[in-house]
């Protein structure tokens, strides 16, 4: 089961990268991690913004959407993680506004893409 949704997520992730690039957004990094807080799926940049983002994928919705499955916990650690990616990142001369963007990825239980969509400032930062 683990093998199966870590796939299902990878897919998210790299259908989530080829939406982005469509819209505007430069990729700067995925999968940023933090020692007991998790990671950030990817940075990006988007018209002068640094932009952290959550890929949210599921297959049917027995389970709700991708975007309800987020929880205020999860919420939080992202918000952390957004802060330690700005500490560790100080020299690299990021932009100054920043936001939190969740892009929901539906897939069919064929596993064919459903929907994908991108939902800026989705979470407060």
């Amino acid at each position: 089961m683990r093998g199966a949704r870590g796939g299902l997520g990878r897919l998210g992730e790299d259908l989530a990268v080829d939406h982005l690039l469509k819209h505007g957004y430069t990729i700067r990094e995925r999968n940023y991690r933090v020692a007991q807080l998790g990671e950030i799926d990817i940075v990006a940049e988007e018209a002068g913004c640094l932009v952290f983002v959550e890929v949210r994928t599921r297959r049917g919705r027995a389970y709700g959407t991708p975007e309800e499955s987020i929880t205020v916990a999860k919420k939080l650690r992202l918000v952390e993680l957004a802060m330690s990616y700005r500490q560790s990142h100080e020299a690299a001369g990021l932009p100054v506004d920043q936001r939190i963007d969740v892009v929901a990825v539906e897939m069919t239980p064929a596993g064919r893409l459903f929907r994908i969509e991108i939902i800026k400032s989705a979470v407060g930062a």
